[in-house]
């Protein structure tokens, strides 16, 4: 069931289609800037209707037509040759982009598939929970009516009813607080199911839940995986590119130029000798003097690209800590679980011979009361305890970049554009040389 609700929430998930969506629109920044490398060529045609003027000049000879129509067509290209490197540096960096924005597709499905498991691992505790609190509650009810039968019969007095009545109460109160949590915990899976808030299907209890078993040894280089740490790599390959495109504006700019027109009175003159006309030639054009205009960007580029590197050791630090709280709390979560199932079991064994001790008259049942409120409370706290040791266990998967994260990314929604062969072709021609913009 668990396994479901994961492919439904890849499938329908609103986070993971905003996020493919981002991805696409990276996708189209990089088709724009890479189209820069080659030639642009366009097209023009016009037509119009003119009335010449009989006294301008020349003067129009007598008898002559002042009406006549005029039709123009042009093909032009231009071509930035791109000599010092600029767009192929800017190329560089929408294309690192893209790749920091499929990291972080990634990273929403890590998220999301931890979240699911997490909160439905939470849902099964609060059902198991529920059913500690009624099956006490009817524990209690039970042992109330024996007891207001013994106060009508004069056996007992009027405090040990009251004690029981109130310890049925409490039980009682318990239950409306985890069908609350219930169904709040339901709302929200819901959500990341992308649906509407409603039931969620259940499979196994919590107690039929096995945990994976986590290897001691687990090597550091496993964190390159995470989504956030190939992301913010990414960004810095992005920086550094937007450094080379920045030094790039002090060197000049060769531009080439052809186009061919032709004009005439006439369609079928538009295409003759004499109607058509053409140009080819280039142009080269470079600063002299900016006062600080390309200085302010190159500082910027490189202040961008300090700023990228301190976030990526920043992130590679924080998956460490991540990693380390995970694993001491996956282990130390198993620890205090097996400890509070033993303090159950020993509350139990408690509870029975207190309630064996009352029924022969040894003692009050103020000792039964005290009993059955500790394992009640300690029942409760086992069930939240275990589920916490499995929470844990998702938190080191997610930690260590979830090792099912690559499946699961190919059952989510997939961005609808790619880089074509030019845009690769582009991108290879320059790219891979983190130093090469400097």
């Amino acid at each position: 069931m668990l396994d479901q609700l994961v492919e439904t929430a890849l499938r329908d998930n609103r986070d993971l289609r905003l996020a493919a969506a981002r991805v696409d629109q990276f996708i189209g920044a990089l088709t724009a800037t890479g189209s820069q490398l080659y030639p642009q060529i366009g097209y023009g045609a016009d037509a119009t209707r003119v009335r010449a003027s009989a006294v301008g000049q020349p003067p129009l000879p007598p008898g002559a037509n002042p009406y006549f129509s005029l039709y123009n067509v042009s093909l032009g290209a231009s071509w930035q040759t791109d000599l010092f490197g600029r767009v192929r540096r800017q190329t560089e960096a929408a294309q690192a982009q893209v790749y920091a924005s499929e990291q972080g597709q990634r990273g929403v499905v890590l998220t999301l598939v931890a979240g699911v498991a997490t909160s439905y691992i939470v849902l099964r505790s609060l059902d198991r929970q529920l059913e500690i609190a009624q099956a006490t509650a009817r524990n209690f009810e039970g042992t109330l009516r024996i007891f207001e039968l013994r106060f009508q019969k004069g056996v007992i007095a009027k405090t040990e009813l009251t004690q029981i009545r109130s310890q049925t109460q409490q039980a009682r109160a318990a239950i409306p607080q985890f069908e609350q949590a219930i169904a709040a915990q339901e709302n929200l899976l819901s959500i990341l199911l992308g649906r509407a808030p409603g039931p969620v299907p259940r499979g196994k209890t919590i107690d039929q839940l096995l945990a994976p078993q986590i290897p001691g040894d687990l090597p550091a280089s496993l964190l390159q995986r995470r989504p956030d740490i190939l992301g913010a790599e990414q960004n810095l390959v992005a920086a550094n590119a937007n450094i080379g495109a920045a030094r790039a504006l002090y060197y000049p700019n060769l531009s080439l130029q052809a186009a061919l027109a032709t004009t005439a009175t006439a369609t079928g003159a538009l295409f003759g000798g004499p109607a058509a006309a053409g140009l080819i030639g280039a142009s080269l054009a470079g600063p002299v003097f900016t006062f600080g205009g390309i200085e302010g960007q190159v500082a910027s580029a490189e202040a961008g690209e300090r700023a990228a590197l301190a976030l990526y050791q920043q992130t590679i630090l924080n998956a460490l800590r991540e990693t380390n709280d995970a694993l001491s709390g996956s282990q130390k979560r198993a620890e205090e679980f097996s400890v509070q199932r033993e303090r159950v079991l020993a509350l139990r064994e408690f509870a029975r011979l207190s309630k064996l001790r009352f029924d022969k008259g040894v003692s009050g049942y103020l000792e039964v009361l005290v009993a059955e409120n500790e394992l009640f409370a300690a029942e409760l706290a086992s069930v939240s305890l275990q589920a916490s040791r499995y929470a844990q266990i998702v938190n080191v998967y997610q930690a260590m970049g979830g090792g099912w994260v690559d499946v699961a990314a190919g059952m989510a929604p997939q961005p609808q554009g790619r880089p074509s062969a030019v845009q690769s072709q582009a991108f290879n021609a320059g790219f891979g040389k983190l130093g090469s913009a400097k």
